[in-house]
């Protein structure tokens, strides 16, 4: 179902999978807690079963919650949040490991976009990947997202979005796991 920001607010999404712009792409997600959300997005996306999703936050406080080390990152994240960059940093016990496929580590992020931000300001952290098939590009259009209105519970219409996927940079080996428009050096 197609619906504005501001009835999503008011809507119980436990339970629910979702869709909705980020500052770079649309994106599938679910309370962070919801286990049988997670596995719904894997089933939708055709998603290996054994790769992590990321975790996206509203604030810089619910990030430094989720992580052990915030001194670690605290710098990329000054420079770049809000923005396209995911930080892949050591988790805390907040973080499931349905989230994280028992990683100990967890892909951060928090979005420039101000529907994206309500909703997580709103519902908390949330686990969050790109809409899309596993191994196809990101969606970008909204006309696109129109394929998977009927597999999920809500979508949130951003129009047509512009950006590439985020950078992914692992700061605990300092390596980027993934080049978007931010580059690290």
């Amino acid at each position: 179902m197609i619906v504005s920001v501001d009835k999503l607010l008011n809507e119980k999404i436990a339970g629910k999978v979702i869709v909705f712009p980020t500052d770079t792409v649309y994106g599938i997600g679910c309370l962070l807690s919801d286990e049988k959300s997670v596995e719904k997005i894997y089933a939708i996306k055709k998603r290996d079963a054994d790769k992590p999703l990321a975790v996206l936050c509203g604030n810089l406080e619910d990030a430094k919650r989720l992580s052990k080390h915030y001194p670690a990152f605290e710098r990329y994240a000054k420079a770049y949040w809000p923005g396209a960059l995911t930080l892949v940093v050591k988790k805390t016990s907040l973080v499931p490991d349905f989230v994280t496929k028992g990683l100990d580590t967890v892909g951060l992020r928090i979005p420039n976009d101000p529907i994206a931000r309500q909703i997580l300001n709103h519902f908390g952290p949330m686990a969050v990947t790109s809409l899309n098939y596993s191994n196809e590009p990101a969606i970008l259009k909204f006309d696109a997202v129109k394929k998977f209105i009927n597999q999920v519970d809500f979508v949130v219409d951003g129009g047509n979005l512009k950006e590439m996927s985020s950078t992914v940079y692992d700061v605990e080996n300092a390596k980027t796991l993934r080049q978007g428009s931010i580059v690290i050096s």
